[in-house]
């Protein structure tokens, strides 16, 4: 598992003919920031070097939508470390667990689209208006075909609700898929939880390695986000939020920096810390996720049992009391 204690940014300058080239690179370190500078320098070094040289490589490394999911460590604060597990700060400022053989899958309810009835709208009277003066094509076959762009989406929808009603909605159907698999693979126990848009497992009959093919059939079998399942095989972890999401409990002011990331500059530390003191004043009136039920062969296994109950405790799973977010 790669979440380093350590960050460190450089930055370095090339001369192509006229153009001039900077580079920035981040390097980290589990054991100083020393060690962090010293390959942030490094893969300064050698990225523009490649640039030169004729490479196409980004110039600056961005945050991700799962910080890590291409390849770089997680960059994020590290809050605390329990065992072999780390709790880490997000770009927008929940924690969260990472654990390096404890299988985390959440699954995500699709979110119904809105209908865009404004838009449809404009854009058939764009078409109603380009077909006359450049084409000279019927207003009335206009109109007609104008009716049926707007009927369509909603008949489509209306269609998607209904079968969607018959297979028992999202939940319904991601219950589905995990009765499935574990009709298969009847050695398997997974703690449900109902999350504000989903559900989370969590597997507690043994420990297993994120690139095993099993771990990657079992994120395909129950719908697991294909990015998240991605983090999991760069980062070589297992990863869940455990506390709300800012805009789910009423603060809309960003996480400062803007963008989140980590590390910051000294002089945005006291804004950065006045804000998560706020959001986690807020955040211990809700729960990230809520324990359903345990399905399959029921075993917690020695081995997952403490990263069960900290992720429990951490993400107040068990208070049937509190909203989620």
């Amino acid at each position: 598992m790669i979440v380093p204690e350590y960050w460190a940014r450089a930055r370095g300058q090339g001369q192509s003919g006229r153009r001039q080239v900077t580079v920035h690179r981040y390097g980290w370190s589990d054991t100083s920031l020393v060690d962090a500078t010293k390959m942030a320098e490094a893969r300064v070094d050698e990225a523009l070097q490649q640039i030169l040289a004729g490479a196409r490589l980004e110039r600056r490394e961005c945050l991700g939508v799962y910080n890590g999911a291409d390849g770089v460590p997680i960059r994020e604060e590290v809050v605390s470390r329990n065992g072999h597990s780390v709790i880490s700060r997000n770009s927008y400022g929940a924690r969260c667990l990472n654990t390096p053989n404890v299988l985390f899958a959440d699954i995500d309810f699709e979110e119904p689209a809105a209908a865009s009835v404004s838009l449809g709208f404009f854009v058939c009277l764009l078409a109603v208006v380009v077909g006359v003066v450049l084409f000279g094509v019927s207003i009335k076959w206009l109109f007609l075909g104008m009716v049926v762009m707007l009927i369509v989406p909603f008949v489509g929808r209306a269609v998607k609700r209904q079968r969607m009603r018959c297979l028992g909605g999202y939940e319904g159907i991601a219950r589905s898929r995990i009765k499935a698999f574990l009709h298969l693979h009847q050695s398997w126990n997974l703690r449900l939880y109902r999350t504000p848009n989903g559900m989370r497992l969590i597997a507690t009959h043994q420990c297993f390695d994120p690139a095993a093919t099993e771990v990657q059939a079992f994120f395909k079998a129950v719908g697991t986000d294909p990015v998240y399942s991605r983090m999991c095989l760069n980062q070589k972890c297992f990863r869940a939020r455990l506390t709300a999401k800012p805009w789910r409990i009423g603060i809309s002011r960003h996480l400062r920096p803007h963008s989140g990331s980590w590390p910051v500059p000294e002089e945005s530390l006291p804004a950065r810390r006045k804000w998560i003191a706020d959001y986690e004043t807020r955040a211990a009136s809700y729960a990230a996720c809520r324990y359903i039920e345990s399905l399959g062969s029921g075993v917690i296994s020695e081995d997952t049992r403490a990263v069960v109950e900290l992720h429990d405790q951490l993400s107040q799973s068990l208070d049937t009391g509190l909203q989620l977010a």
